[in-house]
């Protein structure tokens, strides 16, 4: 096993992954829009997707882990490293970043330079105020989170590296407990007033488990160790079938578990199963919906969807007009459900066109400028194409 492993350079299963995680935030900050003017569909739709957004989130960070891990060259510096990771997410973040302001310009929105300039150097998810972390291009904050991942991933590659094949479930288990012992601290020594409009915990409490970069650390160590498992040998033998199943139970879950479980602890370990089914289908040769032509090429415009959609839902749906919603919040205008599914499709294919410009303008270049590390033969990964797999 060990040894397909370290034969295989790309698993796009992962990628195609990528996207459906992407399209899962989407319809979560959809229904943030209050698109539904019937208050009964309106209900139905945020209660399906009030937590898709979270399980998006969480398999990003735990794939990150994964496939940096997997796709680690020998001989790597840290710099080179770097250089490669803030390649692939600053461009986009930058542009990105400068059309929220600009549009929050054209809307007469008041634009806090503090925190703007905390959004734009990755720093907003630091400091537990609403207002800082969703300033700019509110979804960058998962960015900040991943910076630390970054960060710390060369410190982290060599304690992970030095865990023994046979203690590496261990460690993953422990990993697990960590993710799920999170929201206990926050519920046991954070204020838990004022209680934030969107579910019984405080703002510090839903900030603690769901945004602060430390918190999140977890999650991709879990990864880093799953690559080692797979890596080695030692996974367990679980099909894709099986994993998208158990993942499915886990959305299902994280609807009904108590509401700090629901950020991450709900599907933490259906994710963690799901990541190295797909890579070891990969490995394999294994064909999988996933890994079809069209789902990797949805993949690797994953990062731009993500870093554009919610810039094309709120300003888009303000185009049309706004009101006070019935949440008492400033929005778009509410409307019969056929014409807010209209907008929902038409919001997510200008997402995507976006998205496409973005990779192929944006992000394609500047990774091919400064996105590659030229290395001698000896040192080359077999790995090293799966770098194309990580957002």
């Amino acid at each position: 096993m060990s040894s397909q492993v370290a034969s295989s350079s790309r698993l796009p299963s992962l990628t195609g992954m990528r996207f459906v995680a992407a399209a899962m935030v989407f319809v979560f900050h959809g229904s943030l829009e209050f698109l539904f003017r019937t208050p009964e569909i309106g209900f139905l739709y945020m209660l399906a997707t009030s937590t898709a957004g979270f399980v998006g989130v969480s398999f990003f960070f735990v794939l990150s882990g994964f496939v940096l891990t997997y796709s680690a060259r020998p001989g790597d510096t840290k710099g080179n490293f770097f250089r490669r990771r803030f390649a692939k997410i600053l461009p986009n973040h930058v542009v990105t970043f400068v059309a929220a302001i600009v549009l929050l310009l054209v809307f007469r929105q008041a634009v806090d330079p503090a925190s703007a300039l905390a959004n734009l150097f990755l720093l907003q998810a630091w400091v537990p105020n609403y207002d800082v972390l969703l300033s700019g291009n509110g979804v960058a904050w998962s960015l900040s989170v991943e910076a630390l991942f970054y960060l710390s991933f060369p410190f982290l590659l060599v304690l992970v590296n030095k865990i023994r094949p046979s203690r590496l479930w261990l460690y993953a288990g422990a990993a697990v407990l960590a993710v799920l012992l999170v929201p206990l601290i926050a519920k046991l020594a954070l204020p838990s007033a004022p209680v934030w409009p969107w579910g019984p915990a405080s703002y510090t409490q839903i900030w603690f488990v769901y945004n602060f970069p430390v918190s999140r650390l977890f999650e991709f160590a879990l990864g880093m160790i799953l690559a080692r498992i797979v890596m080695t040998g030692r996974w367990i033998g679980l099909g894709v079938k099986w994993g998208v199943a158990l993942a499915v139970v886990g959305y299902v879950a994280s609807l009904f578990v108590p509401f700090l479980w629901a950020f991450t602890g709900a599907t933490i370990i259906p994710l963690a199963l799901l990541i190295p089914a797909a890579a070891v289908a990969d490995v394999k040769g294994r064909r999988t919906f996933f890994a079809r032509p069209g789902m990797v090429w949805l993949g690797e415009v994953s990062f731009a969807f993500y870093l554009v959609h919610r810039l094309v839902l709120t300003y888009g749906h303000w185009a049309f007009g706004t009101e006070i919603n019935a949440f008492g919040g400033f929005g778009g205008k509410a409307w019969s459900t056929p014409v807010a599914l209209a907008f929902l499709v038409a919001a997510f294919a200008v997402s995507l066109l976006l998205s496409w410009g973005l990779f192929a303008w944006v992000e394609t270049p500047f990774m091919r400028r400064f996105g590659r590390t030229p290395v001698k033969p000896l040192q080359t990964s077999p790995q090293e194409d799966v770098v194309a797999a990580v957002r």
